[in-house]
This record gives C-alpha cells, structure tokens and sequence, in this order.
C-alpha cells in the first residue's frame, strides 16, 4: 500500500471517480460526504445526467459499470429544430453508447463499490474553514463540489465566465407516459428565442422514464415552466406543462399519453432553478502551505444544455488520480501537470456550451448554414452527435465562422453510406433495447 493519503470532499462523479482510481492504485484514501447511501433514494432529483461512451470506458476501467450500455444505453439523437414553417428534423448515430441511471441510484452504488474496496468514507458535514484542518491528516485535498463555502475557496476565473447570472430558467424532472421512438436516443428539440428541451430515455427506480431538460429562455412564454408548483396543483402544472410542449416541442407532444402522462416516482422528480455557468482557479495554497485542489463542479459548472458536466468530471478525475499516483511532491507544478491535461476538454466544454446558449436564439447566419448543412447530410450529423464525447473537437469546429466552414467541407468529402440517404431515418434497424 502507497504512504500517500488524498481527501476528498464531496462523494459525485469526480470524487467517487477519483476515489476508486486511487484504490486501484493502492492510495490511501478518505471521501468526506453528509449524505448516506440509504438516504438517496428519498431525495429530490439530483440531475439528469447522461454519460457519454467515454465516460462508460472509464467506469468499466474502474470496474463500476454496473448498467451496461448495450442494455440500459441509448444509441444516437434525434433533432428537432422548430424553424417557423419549416421545422427540421434529422437524426444522428452515436458510434458507441451512451446511458443516463437516475444518480439517486448511481451515486450509492458507487460509493458501496468505494467502501467494498476497502475506501473509508466519513459522513459528516463539512464546513468551508474545516478544510485547512482536514488538510494536516492528508497529502492532499480535492474538493468535488461547489456548494456553499466551497465555491468561495477558488478565485474566480473571469476570464472563462463571462455570465453573472443563469442563462436559462430550468424546469428539469422524471417522466412517465412518453413513448419511446424507434431508436431508444436523446431528442434535442430546439424553439428558436424560446429555449430548448431534451429528452433522455433514464432509468430510475420504477425502470426507463424520460427526462426532460426543459431550458427556457428568460423572458419567453416558455420561463413560466420554471416557477410553476407542482405540488400546489398537480393537474394544472400538467396541462400547462402540455400546453406549451404542444407549441414548442410537438414531436415529444405527439408521443405523450395523456392519461399516463406524470412524474415517474412523485413529486421529488421535479427540480427547478438555475445554473450560472463558472470557471474557477484549479487550487488554493491552505494555511500551512498544503493545497486544495478544485475538481468537478466547484472548478467548472456548465449548463446542461449540452450534457457535459459529469463526463468533464470523470475525464478530469482520471487525469488528476494519474498524476496523483505519479508524482509524490503536490505544489503548483503539480498541479500544471493536471491542468495541462485536462483543460482543453474542460474549457472546450464549457466554451462550446456557452457559444450554444448564447447563439441558439438568435441563429447568426453561419450557424444557420451549419445546421443547415448537418439536417441534409447523414455524414455530418453522424459527426457531429458523436462529437458530444469530445467537446473539445466541438469547440474546434464553432470558435469562429471560418472553422465551422471548415469543419462542413472536411466531413462532407467523407464518404457517404447508400444506406443514410434519406437524412431522417436512422442508419440501424429499429433498436429498442430490453
């Protein structure tokens, strides 16, 4: 067993990630986390998050993929862009898959794979000034969330935030009564000035439901989503949820039973807010000259719009146990290592995020012609969709006019299969998986 000892504070992705690398690699280490694995299942939705194929390379690494894709994955997107009189749709393939497990579910999972292992957990809550006297015990603290105090700890990185306030109101929950399409996948649908809406077939506690990530563009008919009570008046928080899924989004209003159509488990499986998009400095130098390093969503907190905040902290989990397990002196040339490594994907992501959410509304002309392009060319659609497991490629393509321009003409010279000439149809035999 390695003398090296790692806290971490927070028991997410990045810091059960983390965690169990460090295991694999005999590292001694302690997660500090107030909530218990028996109490998840009682709690409000966490999230809606999807792991893309990179993600689940990474679990099965870590020997904690306990849903496989092939099972409980979905295989490609569909998308919907509401464009007055003349709507488009086309669908892209995944070229491996990706799966979203209610992390009401996923989180205790983990985290009885981390203390099965032999990991020691600490429940209890930790306060922003513990963190200074937790650090004497260890060679090094990561801290994994952004709650509170903890956000406080890391300076805040203008440069890479440029927003001071949420961009889109949020109405995010667990539904049952939507029926599946063909293909099990995501459906992004996109209202032009109103906001946008994903659907992600989900397993949760009573078996697949479909989370709608309802975005809503503040100041359009659509914010109401985001304030409306569930729990006051059900029936009407229903109806008005239908109401405007009939307007903006009527592909997904279409496969809705009205009958059935509610929240899968309760009232729990509703969360609404708002997330202002923030990148933080990698470390603070404690009292006593130890470090705290900032992992996950306390260093970078992006819009779910895209799906990338927990895929951005698995890759980034990694890269930071790798380097844990690699070096033995933890300073600020450490921690370049780390950031070296994992800030192209990060600060792609949340780049690439940031440039969606602010371009989406107002379609400048040459996002125009990239959408444009990509509804009438399978090729295109195909790259684009699996491109959401390497945001960084993403942001290749949209940082400027000129690179999506390129990006259009080296996929479109690509050759194209017979079989996906006609644009909408996926390219594999209808796949619903069991």
């Amino acid at each position: 067993m390695s003398s090296k000892r790692i806290g971490i504070i927070g028991a997410g992705t990045a810091g059960l990630h983390l965690g169990l690398y460090l295991l694999q690699h005999d590292v001694k280490v302690t997660i500090f986390t107030d909530k218990k694995p028996a109490e998840y299942s009682g709690m409000r939705l966490l999230n809606t998050v999807a792991h893309h194929a990179v993600t689940n390379a990474r679990e099965t690494a870590l020997g904690a993929n306990h849903w496989p894709e092939e099972q409980y994955g979905y295989f490609g997107h569909y998308y919907y862009i509401g464009i007055p009189g003349n709507p488009l749709r086309f669908f892209g393939d995944l070229r491996a898959p990706s799966r979203a497990v209610d992390y009401r579910i996923y989180q205790p999972r983990l985290m009885e794979d981390f203390e099965n292992r032999g990991g020691r957990i600490e429940y209890r809550e930790i306060r922003g000034n513990d963190v200074a006297k937790i650090s004497a015990e260890f060679d090094l603290v990561v801290v994994c969330t952004g709650k509170g105090p903890f956000g406080q700890m890391f300076e805040h990185d203008k440069r890479n935030s440029p927003f001071d306030r949420p961009q889109r109101a949020l109405c995010v929950g667990l539904f049952k009564g939507i029926k599946e399409r063909p293909i099990r996948a995501v459906t992004m649908n996109f209202s032009p000035g109103a906001g946008e809406m994903i659907e992600i077939p989900t397993w949760t506690f009573n078996g697949l439901a479909t989370a709608l990530v309802i975005e809503n563009i503040v100041g359009s008919d659509l914010e109401i989503l985001a304030k409306a009570k569930y729990e006051e008046n059900p029936r009407a928080f229903l109806d008005l949820l239908l109401q405007k899924l009939r307007r903006h989004y009527p592909d997904c209003a279409e496969r809705i039973d009205e009958k059935e159509f509610d929240l899968a488990n309760g009232p729990l499986d509703l969360m609404q807010g708002g997330v202002t998009p923030t990148m933080r400095k990698t470390h603070k130098v404690l009292e006593g000259g130890k470090l705290a390093v900032a992992l996950g969503d306390v260093h970078a907190l992006v819009d779910p719009v895209l799906g990338q905040g927990a895929n951005l902290a698995s890759h980034a989990a990694v890269i930071l146990g790798e380097e844990i397990v690699k070096q033995d002196v933890y300073d600020e040339r450490f921690v370049e290592h780390v950031d070296n490594r994992r800030n192209d994907r990060i600060l792609g992501a949340m780049r690439w995020t940031n440039y969606m959410m602010t371009n989406l509304a107002a379609m400048p002309p040459e996002l125009q012609q990239y959408v444009l392009a990509v509804s009438q060319n399978r090729v295109l659609a195909d790259a684009f969709t699996d491109g959401f497991n390497y945001p960084e490629r993403q942001w290749d393509c949209f940082a400027s006019p000129a690179r999506m321009e390129a990006w259009i003409a080296k996929h479109a010279d690509e050759p194209t299969n017979p079989a996906t000439a006609r644009p909408y149809e996926p390219r594999k035999e209808p796949r619903v998986a069991a």
